[in-house]
């Protein structure tokens, strides 16, 4: 038993178990494009938590795929892709040293999203997280490979009974299920408009007991509830375990720790955010999204109108990767998003403030602005305990 989980006891909080494995109830979220590779991932699974790699154009922390892909055609970019999941799944069980798990996030909107759960698997990953989209087919994907754990991410009670009535025709049930809030998460929301960001059937308070009175019902036992978005406190932490939750899943707080696999002035432009500059918007797969007003996003909402006016189908992507099952720009659909996601979003892992887009969820962080190593999150999100920030060393 390391130091956290003595902690953890010693706070009378229980631990997550998933596949047979106890583990700290804190899983880090998928943040892609690169955001959480295996430096993030492998470094919170080894202090025994949940971490997370999120799976879409990971080339992009390797520069020999780079090189061999970076204008080549759409298999030799997936290939790349597909290269590249392989080296992160490994290096942060290299890291976790056997601890905690490495899940994998992949967004069910993209289009290879099968052939990377097929990886995901092949790599030995412990687990699938799978959100942007309901991800009624995941069981098919990974038949051979039972032992491997499976993880929805939904938003309501509705999609949680839709998804696991699905399953169980299947003889598969969730190994756990990820409730993510669209009220305060970053990146991609759980929720068809941006009106419906605070409809009250998001909220945890009724989620959580209508999903374990429909387990009960249905003589379902045994599936842990992680809850996301919002979360930023011990006494946040504590509230949701006793309110039914299995464990809380934080992404922003994890991408700008030390350990994060961002520059680090994209960690900067996180931290420096105030919640006045919080934007939603649709994005280019149809969903609402939330970021950091940046002065790219700034622009773009500006000219948006301009640009869904002479919205047409391109004939070839310039990108020729893993895309968007359904892309604004792509496919000329005037009433989403008309800008690349992936150009933006790699923009953004360089720090590139001027052509970024900045995932950001719209609660503060448990560290304010300071930037701090994965483990005194995770101590301060069992204990309420902040660990005295290292003094900085003289010149």
């Amino acid at each position: 038993m390391n130091d956290l989980f003595k902690k953890m006891v010693s706070h009378h909080l229980s631990p997550l178990v998933l596949k047979g494995r106890q583990l700290l109830p804190v899983v880090q979220g998928g943040m892609g494009v690169g955001i959480s590779a295996h430096r993030l991932a492998g470094t919170v699974a080894s202090l025994g938590a949940v971490g997370t790699i999120a799976s879409i154009d990971l080339r992009r922390h390797h520069e020999d795929l780079m090189e061999i892909s970076q204008h080549a055609d759409k298999k030799t970019v997936d290939d790349a892709n597909l290269v590249a999941l392989d080296r992160e799944i490994k290096a942060a069980h290299a890291l976790a040293q056997g601890a905690g798990m490495v899940a994998v996030n992949v967004m069910k909107a993209v289009t290879e999203y099968a052939n990377y759960v097929r990886q995901a698997c092949r790599s030995g990953a412990d687990a699938i997280v799978m959100g942007a989209g309901l991800p009624l087919d995941l069981p098919d994907l990974v038949d051979e490979k039972p032992s491997i754990g499976l993880i929805p991410i939904l938003s309501d009670a509705r999609g949680i009974q839709l998804v696991v009535k699905k399953w169980a025709r299947k003889g598969r049930l969730p190994d756990a299920v990820v409730i993510e809030h669209p009220r305060y998460a970053a990146g991609h929301l759980g929720a068809a408009k941006i009106e419906d960001i605070n409809d009250p059937r998001f909220d945890f308070e009724q989620v959580l007991p209508a999903t374990h009175e429909f387990f009960r019902a249905e003589g379902i036992s045994d599936v842990p509830l992680i809850v996301a978005g919002g979360i930023n406190s011990h006494e946040r932490v504590r509230q949701l375990l006793n309110m039914g939750a299995s464990g809380v899943q934080l992404g922003t707080a994890f991408a700008v720790t030390q350990e994060g696999d961002a520059a680090e002035s994209f960690k900067r432009v996180l931290l420096d955010a105030k919640p006045e500059e919080m934007v939603e918007f649709i994005s280019v797969a149809g969903l609402p999204a939330r970021a950091v007003r940046t002065p790219w996003l700034d622009n773009y909402l500006k000219f948006l109108p301009k640009l869904t006016a002479v919205a047409h189908k391109k004939p070839r992507c310039s990108v020729k990767f893993d895309c968007l099952t359904q892309c604004g720009l792509r496919d000329g659909i005037a009433k989403i998003g008309q800008f690349c996601i992936d150009m933006q979003l790699a923009a953004a892992l360089r720090g590139d403030r001027m052509k970024g887009l900045f995932f950001r969820g719209s609660s503060s962080l448990p560290f304010d602005s300071e930037m701090r190593p994965v483990k005194d999150l995770i101590e301060y999100l069992l204990t309420g305990i902040k660990p005295e920030a290292p003094k900085p060393t003289e010149a």
